[in-house]
């Protein structure tokens, strides 16, 4: 059988285990030391150097934090991106509150603003209360409408919780995702960008914001000698070990993000010469990471359909992945309020990942290419 191509594998550089050799020759094996503040500095200063960073221990403890953070608690009301990963809508469920899912635009697949707003009085005439927080979700790395979403937050002084966990590196109007939002998160996963094995950050207006985080981070302990709790709190620090894994991925953040756009150009080139393959392509103001490759094949065009693909290709040992399935289809959140129409359904209906990984070469490229070729030929 042929060699697997993954979906999207880890990719270490050179000087990672250095940091990792480092923490172990000084014995800092602990969920605090001199990578995790060194790697905190550094995120601040790739994202915005006037943001603070708190590393934790996952992309989805950071949205929990910040849900903590706006305030939320049980019985609220929290508008979630419906076209996401289950990351983005489970923390809500941690804090008791309650999520209200809207559908995608078709511009960049994430959070319709049009919907957003009437997710927003829809809540409010339903339920007799204002949502306490809205997610929206840069998806594959392709930047939500920031402008038209917090313009219409500040209309009803709404936080904005901006989920970046794919959009390290991706840009709207000049400006680094991640630093949109009132919080900004990010995920340092095996399969993202960038990866520290499992982790993530809370990208945060403020020092004071910073502290609160880890304090809720650490176990939420009170200044006493002994170990006192007047709050809950949370184990969600991430380790010095992981931060060290961290720095060195940073140092190469630009190289990984220009071999997955890299990725994109060659199937964007090669594969919309079959008919019914449409890609997403950027709006003007808007840099993609390409954190994963993405493409819809619509069935009526194309004579094939998405399964089609990723079956053929999954008997070559190449995977493949369809679109996230919409949080409002899912069966826990069934019960769920939805605004929107079937944006979001249709584009997990004919929406297909490709292989996309910074690691890539060129013969895996066109082992993938030939692969879907192959299908339109038999």
């Amino acid at each position: 059988m042929n060699e697997k191509i993954w979906l999207s594998s880890p990719h270490m550089g050179t000087k990672e285990q250095a940091y990792v050799n480092e923490a172990f020759e000084t014995n800092w094996i602990a969920p605090l030391g001199p990578h995790v503040n060194h790697f905190e500095k550094e995120l601040s200063q790739y994202v915005n150097s006037n943001k603070s960073v708190a590393a934790l221990s996952s992309g989805t403890s950071a949205i929990h934090l910040a849900l903590i953070l706006a305030g939320v608690q049980r019985d609220d009301y929290v508008i979630c991106q419906s076209m996401t990963f289950s990351a983005s809508a489970n923390p809500i469920i941690y804090q008791g509150a309650h999520p209200v899912f809207v559908d995608s635009e078709e511009e960049t697949w994430n959070i319709c603003p049009v919907h957003l707003k009437k997710a927003i009085e829809g809540t409010i005439k339903k339920h007799g209360k204002k949502p306490k927080a809205i997610i929206g979700v840069h998806l594959y790395g392709m930047p939500y409408q920031a402008d038209e979403v917090n313009a219409i937050a500040k209309e009803y002084d709404i936080p904005v919780i901006e989920d970046a966990a794919e959009a390290l590196g991706s840009q709207y109007k000049g400006r680094n995702c991640a630093s949109l939002g009132d919080y900004g998160i990010l995920s340092f996963n095996g399969n993202k960008i960038i990866t520290t094995s499992g982790g993530g950050a809370l990208v945060c207006q403020t020092e004071e914001e910073k502290q609160k985080a880890i304090f809720y981070s650490t176990q939420a302990r009170d200044e006493a000698p002994h170990y006192q709790h007047s709050e809950l709190g949370f184990n969600y620090r991430l380790s010095n070990v992981a931060a060290g894994i961290g720095r060195g991925q940073l140092e190469v953040i630009e190289d990984r993000v220009a071999a997955r756009r890299s990725n994109y150009d060659f199937y964007l080139k090669e594969l919309s010469k079959l008919k019914g393959f449409e890609f997403l392509e950027e709006s003007e103001g808007l840099k993609s990471n390409r954190w994963l490759s993405t493409v819809l094949i619509h069935p009526e065009k194309a004579g094939v359909t998405r399964e089609d693909i990723r079956l053929a290709l999954l008997k070559e040992n190449i995977e493949t992945r369809p679109l996230w399935k919409p949080m409002h289809m899912q069966p826990f959140f069934k019960d769920a309020d939805y605004y929107g129409s079937d944006v979001a359904e249709t584009l997990f209906e004919k929406g297909l990942c490709l292989p996309s990984g910074s690691n890539l070469e060129p013969k895996d490229l066109e082992r993938i290419r030939s692969a879907v070729f192959d299908v339109f030929e038999k």
